[in-house]
């Protein structure tokens, strides 16, 4: 019953997205991007590594939209073959992040005592350390790379959902439909599974989509700064790193790259902006206080 309750909130939730224009436009731009993710390949006009030295630092025309870059290579398959790189950093290491952190927040929030102590001590340490600092020193243990950059951004990230979902617990366990199950001897993880974690999930899906957002800013931090995904593979940070140097007669090579990075994280806050209002009970209250006044 409760996680029915929770399933239909969520939807009636969901559906209040379509007349949002700034979400609506932030969810088309994530549908485009995973198109171009997927079929970048095919929509590429060149090979990201074909180097021609004769059309190097062209400027953006019909043959070269984007322009060509220092080799000659088209800027515009690069940045579209870059589009799959920061959707796979985003998604796995928020996947890391979520998984991890929603099972040390579900433990601590539900036993407390030692264990929650324990755990969130573990997640304070985490928080002491600023996320790219903390990122960059587990890249330099375990190596530069596009997987150890996902290890990096998903360890960063879990101390935030363990603290989302331990708050949400402690709300949630105070509940009757928590109470009764626990009374009638319903197991443990029957009860996290079937009546906790549905009820718990609506500030998982906003923080989800926020995290994406700051997940491929880190990974394009960590591209810059040669930690990330290693050339001649393209990445946005990276090729922000390439272009530094040719600011003033080759402004297109850090342009794109940049305004695809801005629009993406852009697109990901919009839509977790629009999440976070149509889920917020209080928001919801409000508004059906609006359409059924006393």
């Amino acid at each position: 019953m409760s996680g029915d309750r929770a399933d239909g909130a969520v939807r009636r939730a969901l559906s209040a997205l379509r007349h949002d224009p700034p979400a609506v436009a932030g969810m088309l731009v994530l549908l485009l991007l995973a198109v171009v993710g997927v079929a970048g390949p095919w929509l590429a006009p060149a090979g990201i590594n074909d180097v021609d030295v004769d059309r190097m630092l062209q400027a953006p025309s019909w043959a070269h939209p984007f322009g060509t870059d220092e080799l000659g290579r088209d800027v515009l398959s690069r940045v579209l073959m870059a589009a799959r790189v920061s959707l796979q950093v985003g998604l796995v290491s928020v996947g890391i992040a979520l998984v991890a952190g929603v099972t040390l927040g579900l433990l601590a929030g539900w036993y407390r005592g030692w264990l929650d102590s324990l755990l969130m001590r573990v997640v304070d340490v985490l928080f002491a350390f600023p996320v790219l600092l903390l990122a960059v020193a587990i890249v330099a243990v375990l190596g530069p790379g596009l997987r150890t950059a996902m290890i990096a951004v998903g360890v960063v990230y879990t101390p935030i959902f363990a603290r989302v979902t331990r708050a949400s617990v402690l709300a949630v366990r105070e509940q009757v439909f928590v109470r009764a199950a626990v009374a009638i001897g319903t197991p443990d993880r029957r009860i996290l599974w079937r009546h906790v974690l549905p009820n718990v999930a609506a500030p998982l899906i906003v923080q989800t989509s926020l995290s994406l957002a700051f997940a491929i800013l880190a990974e394009a931090a960590l591209s810059f700064l040669g930690l990330g995904v290693q050339p001649p593979a393209p990445a946005w940070g990276r090729m922000l790193f390439d272009g530094r140097g040719f600011v003033t007669e080759a402004w297109w090579l850090g342009f794109f790259p940049g305004a695809a990075i801005f629009l993406t994280v852009l697109a990901f806050n919009l839509v977790g902006d629009a999440l976070r209002d149509v889920l917020d009970p209080r928001q919801l209250t409000l508004g059906e206080a609006r359409r059924n006044p006393a």
